[in-house]
């Protein structure tokens, strides 16, 4: 579903963090200290990053801050980890730039939810940049999807979701990962709703020659392929 970086010295709290995100469809970065750290994000900018407050060399804090005060990662999704409980501390995190804050010991299901709310204030942002992939483009200020010069109609939901495949092309998802963030996590609907709404898509795709690009991987959910979208 997105990038996420964690940051965190305890092996032990880290692949039980990156375990619980790997179940959502995360894709997982460790890194032991700040310097790995700086070093995983400049390589590629993550989608959030789980940052704990004490690490070897320079703290959590220090490393927020540095973020912050870089243009390429003032926006960057941070929530931090800490044993450090007081309202000083909290008030420090937070001035530091971090979004969230959680203290040890903590519940997986509540970081959890932490990091769906992030994303979901994180989201809005993005919600006019356009997408394309191959022949395939979406522009979301416009409401218009076109496969090479052909217009696509589409209603609202399906828009929605292949807005959503197409932001993560060729990586699976499965129906409860779509209900999560095309529908939301607190709409209480059936996973059977996604077949109906991907078999309206591809309706909707077929008469400019391109319902393929859907693509149903059985037993795990569907993806969009990016070699059935280059070919007009």
């Amino acid at each position: 579903m997105g990038r996420v970086l964690i940051v965190e010295d305890e092996p032990a709290i880290a692949e039980l963090i990156a375990l619980h995100l790997r179940h959502e469809g995360h894709e997982v970065r460790l890194a032991a200290d700040a310097n790995d750290a700086v070093e995983r994000v400049r390589e590629t900018l993550p989608d959030l990053v789980i940052l704990d407050w004490m690490l070897p060399g320079e703290s959590g804090v220090a490393l927020a801050r540095r973020w912050r005060a870089d243009l390429r990662t003032k926006e960057l999704p941070i929530i931090m980890l800490t044993a450090r409980s007081e309202e000083r501390d909290l008030v420090q995190g937070l001035d530091a730039g971090a979004d969230d804050y959680l203290t040890k010991p903590f519940k997986p299901s509540e970081l959890m939810a932490r990091i769906r709310a992030v994303l979901r204030r994180k989201l809005p942002e993005a919600l006019d940049a356009a997408v394309s992939v191959g022949a395939l483009s979406l522009d979301p200020a416009t409401r218009r999807v076109h496969f090479g010069r052909d217009e696509v109609t589409l209603g609202p939901t399906e828009f929605r979701l292949l807005r959503f495949l197409m932001t993560y092309p060729e990586r699976v998802h499965s129906r409860s990962q779509l209900l999560d963030r095309v529908w939301g996590d607190h709409v209480f609907i059936e996973e059977r709703t996604v077949d109906v709404h991907i078999k309206r898509l591809r309706g909707a795709l077929a008469p400019v020659g391109c319902s393929e690009l859907i693509e149903t991987v059985r037993g795990a959910g569907y993806r969009l392929s990016r070699t059935q979208a280059s070919a007009v």
